[in-house]
C-alpha cells in the first residue's frame, strides 16, 4: 500500500452547478476536519468517527447562517483521495452553493484545480493511472456502451492485463541479465526456446489488445457519421428524424445548409455524431462554396459515410460518377448509398417512376449499351419514416463492421494507451528478433526494459509531470 501523503486542504463544488435538491462541496487534505470545524456549527468534526454524517449549519465569521447542511466524514486512508475528507451536502442552487464554498475557503482552504482530487487519489495509490483516466471517461460518457467501457477500465481490467505483461517481461529480463553476470563462466540460465515463447505470447496478447482500439475509439468518442449528397437530397430532414427534433433548417430551397451541422444521436447504446453537410454542387456563392469545402473535409474524417440520393429526380451521369468517386475515396470507411424521398417516388405514375433496382433514366446506359444498375443499400422516406428503423440497424451494423466487439470484451479506448502498447510491442518484436539472431543478452535487455517503461506509463508505475498535467487537466473541477 502506498504511504498516504496528506497535502494542504483543497475544496471545490463536486456536483453540477445549478438548481437542484442538494449540492456537494468536497474538502480534502491535511486538517480538513479542523478547517471545516471553523465554520460548522454542530458536532465537533475533529472527533467524529469516519463514515459518519452530522447535521449542522455553515456560519460566516460575523455569525450569519449560510445554510443548513450535512457533513460526511471520511478519515484517511478510507476516502476517495486517501486523505482526510469532508463532504458538505447543502441546498442545491448557484448562490447558496457558492456561498458555502466561499465560507469554507475563508478558513484557509485552497480552491481545487481540475482533476486535483483524482490526482491525489492516484498519487496516494487509491487508483492506477488508467483507472483515474476512466473516471474522466465515465463523467464525459455520452452513450451506454461508453459507460460500460469506462466501468471496465475503472474496475482495473486493463491494469490487470498490463501488470501481467510487465511481470512476464520482468521475469524474462531477470533471466537475461542474470546470465550476463556469469557470461565469463558460460552459464546459461535462460532456455532460449522458453524465452522466445514467453516473449511471443506477450507480443500476441498486446497485439490482441491493440486490435480493440478502433472499436474502443468508436464506443468512447462516437461514430462520426457524415450525410453527403446533392442539394435537397434530404440530409437535414434525415438528421432531424433521427434525433427527433428540428436540429437543422429544412426548406425546398437548394443550398439552405451552408455549413456542417452536428448532432449527437444514440442507438442501442452506441453514440453517433451525425454531421449534416452542405449539398455538393458547383456554385459561385462564396459562402455556399465554403460549405461544400467543409463537406469534403467532413467526408475525409468520417467513420461512416451515408450518401443520400433523391429518388424523385433522375440519376444524371455526373451524379453516378460522383457516387462512384466517393465510394472509391471512402476506401476502408463504411459507405452507405441511401435513396431518399421514397414517398414521392412511389406516388409518381408507373410510366414516370424509376425502377426500384435501377436508374435507366433518359437513355443512361453503360459501355455495352445496356442499362446500368445502381445498388442502393436502402430506400427511405424520412418524412413518412419509411424504413427508418431498418436504416438505424444498418448504420450500426456498418459502423461496427469487421470490428470485434462484445459487450464483455476489454476495449482499449485511449489513444495514449494505444500509443504506449504499440511502442511496447515494437520493443518486444525487436527483442524477439535479437534473440533469433543470436545477439547477446545486453541487446535483449535494452529492448525489454524499454517495453517495461512503455507499459508502466499506462498504469502510472512510470510517470512524468507533463503527462499527469495533461491527463488531469481534462477533469472537471471537483473531481
Amino acid at each position: 500500500m502506498t504511504e498516504i501523503n496528506q497535502q494542504p486542504p483543497i475544496a471545490a463544488i463536486a456536483t453540477p452547478v445549478g438548481e437542484g435538491g442538494i449540492a456537494v462541496i468536497r474538502v480534502s487534505g491535511k486538517g480538513a476536519m479542523d478547517k471545516v470545524k471553523g465554520c460548522f456549527k454542530g458536532k465537533d468534526l475533529t472527533t467524529a468517527e469516519t463514515h459518519t454524517v452530522h447535521f449542522g449549519k455553515i456560519i460566516k465569521k460575523d455569525g450569519r447562517v449560510v445554510d443548513e447542511v450535512l457533513a460526511t466524514i471520511f478519515r484517511s486512508p478510507k476516502s476517495y483521495t486517501g486523505e482526510d475528507t469532508v463532504e458538505i451536502s447543502c441546498h442545491g442552487g448557484v448562490l447558496v452553493t457558492q456561498a458555502v464554498l466561499e465560507t469554507i475557503l475563508e478558513q484557509g482552504v485552497r480552491s481545487a484545480e481540475p482533476g486535483e482530487f483524482t490526482q491525489r487519489a492516484f498519487l496516494n495509490g487509491k487508483l492506477d493511472l488508467d483507472q483515474a483516466e476512466a473516471v474522466a471517461d465515465l463523467i464525459h460518457a455520452k452513450s451506454i456502451k461508453a459507460v460500460d467501457a469506462a466501468h471496465q477500465q475503472l474496475e482495473g481490467r486493463l491494469g490487470k492485463h498490463i501488470k501481467k505483461f510487465r511481470q512476464q517481461i520482468i521475469d524474462a529480463t531477470a533471466m537475461v541479465e542474470l546470465e550476463l553476470d556469469f557470461i565469463e563462466e558460460d552459464v546459461e540460465f535462460a532456455n532460449k526456446e522458453q524465452l522466445r515463447k514467453l516473449l511471443s505470447d506477450v507480443d500476441e496478447e498486446i497485439g490482441r489488445l491493440l486490435d480493440t482500439y478502433e472499436t474502443g475509439r468508436l464506443v468512447k468518442d462516437g461514430v462520426k457519421t457524415v450525410f453527403i449528397g446533392r442539394p435537397n437530397a434530404g440530409k437535414s430532414t434525415l438528421l432531424n428524424t433521427l434525433v427527433g427534433s428540428e436540429r437543422a433548417i429544412v426548406t425546398e430551397i437548394a443550398g439552405t445548409t451552408r455549413d456542417t451541422i452536428d448532432a449527437d444521436w444514440s442507438y442501442e447504446g452506441l453514440l453517433f455524431k451525425l454531421i449534416d453537410t452542405a449539398g455538393l454542387r458547383d456554385t459561385e456563392d462564396i459562402i455556399e462554396a465554403e460549405g461544400v469545402k467543409r463537406s469534403q473535409k467532413a467526408f475525409e474524417q468520417a467513420d461512416l459515410v451515408v450518401y443520400l440520393k433523391d429518388l424523385s429526380i433522375p440519376m444524371l451521369p455526373e451524379e453516378r460518377e460522383e457516387i462512384a468517386g466517393f465510394q472509391k475515396r471512402a476506401a476502408q470507411t463504411p459507405f452507405l448509398l441511401v435513396g431518399t424521398k421514397l414517398d414521392l417516388n412511389q406516388s409518381t405514375p408507373d410510366s414516370e417512376r424509376s425502377h426500384p433496382d435501377r436508374f435507366s433514366n433518359r437513355g443512361l446506359s453503360g459501355a455495352d449499351g445496356k442499362e446500368e444498375r445502381i445498388h442502393y443499400d436502402l430506400k427511405i422516406s424520412a418524412i413518412e419514416e419509411q424504413n427508418i428503423d431498418e436504416l438505424k440497424k444498418l448504420m450500426k451494423q456498418r459502423a461496427l463492421e469487421n470490428k470485434d466487439y462484445d459487450t464483455s470484451s476489454l476495449l482499449v479506448t485511449s489513444s495514449r494507451h494505444r500509443d504506449a502498447l504499440q511502442k511496447a510491442r515494437e520493443n518486444m518484436q525487436r527483442a524477439i528478433q535479437a534473440l533469433d539472431q543470436g545477439m547477446t543478452g545486453d541487446f535483449l535487455s535494452i529492448d525489454l526494459r524499454s517495453a517495461l517503461k512503455e507499459l508502466g506509463t499506462i498504469t502510472g508505475e512510470i510517470t512524468n509531470e507533463h503527462v499527469l498535467d495533461s491527463i488531469f487537466s481534462r477533469f472537471c473541477i471537483g473531481k
